[in-house]
């Protein structure tokens, strides 16, 4: 027995003394197993087509390249990117600084369009908007845009679909469709900076230099990102980097998710941008989490701890743990504790915890905690030392929360 596993059977009390244990299970349906019975889990995305490649796939000298082979003088390229990256067009008719002969023709050749709008839900009196893609090969993402004082964030989907099978979250549900193309991922910060010019969100519009835009840009849309690590890194790069050549989005306003996937956390850390990183735990004892996230099969909950405490030490970022709570399934006052003690055991100073109510999704089985659950896990974690802060959660009535994107058209 570890120490961890000793830890946890001295913090967890009889039944008796606290409310009932649920088990997880399925969401809307059977959940998908492998030959052994176990959670199925798709690390590599099927055999799909990509779309075409776009101007943000490639790097600012890339572009040039291919610009000089359409025929063009290379500073065409710059162009180009300056529409993108700064006035969130691909309209060739705004783009009135290229000669009319073959402009079309660039820009399609260039900027080809990648996501067809199916459809935008409104909450929060206008301040939050979900929008719902169709790609072009038909397969459909979500992305949640929220304003929220001081910052404007959006919630990028890096996947269609997931394929990391969690019981709780819509995504999961559906299995995965394909990777996402980097290009693809950077168009949803573009069509979200385009909606917030045109004053869509909130009414939050001003012209000029100072035009408010997408401020910060978490991955915990659909998918898990680390699992399409080439792309994701590639739209961090043109994300990041300064025009023409990118966005010029701080590298520290970015946050990746991850429910675990150790080798890509510890390559993640590597990379050496001052990205905020994301552990969903929901659990910190292997028994639950073997059934909640269906990774902990492959690495441990001690295991995606250390690979994130190594992500701190690497970074110097502290990292967030996301923990959805969940009545009566992972929101005992014991698994407070023993959270607080798993982290405390790595240190101190390098963590903070996002307690989220659980977001239903539609028919659920399961619902959030009650507010003397919640109240009295975040009080625990407190009292550990442990910086705690319970998550501000936008859209649920629009199904835009963490774990209800489920991309259905009808």
């Amino acid at each position: 027995m570890t120490e961890h596993t000793a830890a946890a059977h001295r913090a967890r009390p009889d039944a008796a003394a606290e409310h009932v244990q649920v088990r997880p299970a399925a969401e809307g349906g059977k959940q998908a197993t492998d030959a052994s019975g176990r959670p199925l889990l798709q690390f590599a995305s099927p055999r799909r087509s990509q779309p075409e490649t776009h101007l943000a796939d490639l790097t600012l000298e890339e572009r040039k390249a291919r610009v000089v082979e359409l025929g063009q003088p290379a500073f065409r390229a710059v162009q180009l990117s300056n529409h993108y990256f700064e006035r969130f067009t691909a309209d060739p008719a705004e783009m009135t600084d290229l000669p009319a002969s073959g402009r079309n023709a660039l820009v399609e050749a260039m900027l080809p369009p990648l996501l067809t709008e199916v459809r935008r839900l409104r909450t929060d009196a206008g301040e939050t908007i979900k929008f719902l893609w169709r790609l072009f090969d038909g397969a459909l993402v979500e992305s949640v845009l929220m304003r929220y004082p001081g910052r404007v964030t959006l919630c990028v989907s890096s996947q269609a679909g997931c394929g990391m099978n969690c019981p709780f979250c819509a995504t999961g549900q559906a299995g995965l469709t394909r990777n996402l193309s980097a290009a693809e991922i950077v168009d949803q910060v573009i069509a979200a900076n385009r909606a917030i010019a045109q004053g869509e969100l909130g009414g939050l519009r001003q012209s000029g230099h100072n035009a408010p835009k997408v401020t910060n840009i978490v991955f915990m849309g659909m998918g898990e990102p680390l699992a399409n690590y080439k792309r994701l890194i590639t739209a961090i790069r043109r994300i990041t980097a300064p025009a023409p050549e990118g966005l010029g989005v701080s590298a520290r306003h970015l946050t990746v998710s991850s429910v675990g996937l150790v080798p890509a956390i510890r390559r993640l850390a590597d990379e050496g941008m001052p990205l905020t990183f994301a552990l969903s735990l929901h659990a910190p004892d292997d028994e639950l989490r073997d059934e909640l996230v269906p990774i902990n099969d492959r690495w441990k909950v001690d295991e995606a701890l250390d690979s994130a405490r190594e992500y701190f030490e690497k970074t110097g970022r502290r990292v967030s743990i996301e923990y959805a709570l969940i009545k009566d399934m992972n929101d005992h006052a014991w698994r407070a504790d023993l959270l607080a003690e798993k982290l405390n055991a790595r240190g101190r100073g390098w963590v903070h915890v996002n307690p989220i109510p659980l977001n239903p999704t539609p028919g659920s089985i399961w619902t959030a905690s009650t507010p003397q659950a919640t109240a009295e896990f975040i009080r625990r974690l407190d009292a550990a030392g442990i910086p705690t802060t319970l998550r501000d959660t936008r859209g649920k009535e629009i199904d835009g929360a963490c774990g209800q994107l489920a991309a259905v058209a009808g």
